[in-house]
């Protein structure tokens, strides 16, 4: 998006919350020129010490605000206002002073997409961003890779592309992809792609795959049983997931998780926790708190594999993470590798 503009041209954020504020630092470094509005007088206050870009105090839907701003001369405007409403709306307005681009954070999944009764179009936006289903659909992807049993079919479903995590038992394991394909050349397979961190891999007959590491592997559909085999992908194993946080990220995991998993979800909240419990037939529901010991014992946090921590207070979700690290039963790490946490927080100064 940001790449059709140049620099110096004029952007337009409204809200400066956390997203908001990461924003105009982000974009004054790359040196646009920015110009936010925001009604609350200590986040202007920081912003102003902070960053140095163009501030106005006010409401989003203020007319006047827009005209102090002179919208009309903007190249791009960013709604991420903590009201989905102000910022559907606020697109409506950009889009009558003529801003070319407009990019709206909206967190109901009931608006902008495929199939909703407004689409992106209908919304005058050329931009619309969810932030709790990129997190929700992000963390459903490690989950599927990291459990390894993430089949894709290709070429009309003669060709299948096989997604699975490497433990220390796998007979892959400090091994070259050079040497392995000499030991198992009874059938054709290539390894196309290797996750290690945070970084992807193409590798060569040189790379030595270590435990740990997600492969991603290309064989025929009838040599997957023992390419998986070869990989140590524990077929038929079935993973179990605890979620601490019942909220829109919670919940949307779950559900994008469905039946492939057996899950766990604990939610503080008595009346969310009886919502949830009809929403996610599939799903073990609890009430209690998830960052007390007893309530994750008597979730079995012993016995699970991936551990997710989704609550609205990074205190609790770091607790919990802690709390459960220390629980998680050895058997488990020795079966299926490191016992995998996720856990989400807020501020940039973690992790």
């Amino acid at each position: 998006m940001f790449k059709r503009l140049k620099s110096r041209e004029k952007i337009l954020i409204l809200g400066l919350g956390g997203v908001g504020y990461y924003l105009a630092k982000r974009l004054q470094h790359e040196e646009y020129a920015v110009t936010a509005v925001e009604p609350d007088p200590q986040r202007c206050r920081y912003v102003d010490e902070t960053l140095d870009v163009r501030l106005i105090r006010g409401e989003a839907m203020d007319i006047d605000c827009w005209r102090e701003a002179n919208a009309k001369t903007m190249a791009c405007v960013i709604c991420v206002t903590d009201n989905d409403a102000v910022n559907m709306m606020s697109a409506q307005i950009a889009d009558k002073f003529g801003i070319p681009y407009k990019i709206v954070r909206v967190h109901s999944l009931q608006f902008g997409l495929e199939g909703s009764l407004l689409s992106g179009a209908d919304l005058k936006l050329d931009l619309l961003i969810n932030p709790e289903e990129m997190v929700a659909q992000e963390i459903t992807r490690l989950i599927k890779l990291q459990h390894g049993n993430e089949v894709i079919d290709s070429a009309d479903h003669k060709i299948q592309l096989l997604a699975t995590r490497i433990t220390h038992d796998s007979p892959l394991a400090d091994k070259k992809l050079r040497d392995i394909s000499l030991k198992y050349s009874d059938f054709d397979f290539r390894v196309v792609a290797v996750a290690r961190g945070i970084t992807t891999i193409i590798p060569d007959g040189e790379f030595e795959i270590q435990p740990h590491d997600q492969i991603v592997v290309m064989t025929d559909r009838e040599h997957l049983g023992e390419m998986m085999e070869i990989a140590g992908v524990p077929q038929g194993a079935r993973r179990r997931v605890l979620i601490v946080g019942g909220g829109r990220i919670g919940c949307r995991v779950a559900e994008l998780l469905k039946k492939s998993v057996g899950m766990i979800l604990i939610e503080e909240d008595g009346e969310r926790a009886r919502e949830l419990a009809g929403l996610l037939p599939h799903v073990q529901v609890l009430h209690g708190d998830g960052s007390k010991a007893d309530v994750l014992n008597l979730a079995g946090v012993q016995d699970i594999d991936t551990f997710i921590t989704t609550t609205g207070s990074n205190e609790t979700n770091i607790m919990s993470s802690l709390l459960a690290k220390n629980m998680m039963s050895a058997q488990i790490a020795d079966k299926f590798g490191i016992p995998y946490k996720i856990v989400r927080v807020h501020s940039l100064q973690f992790g």
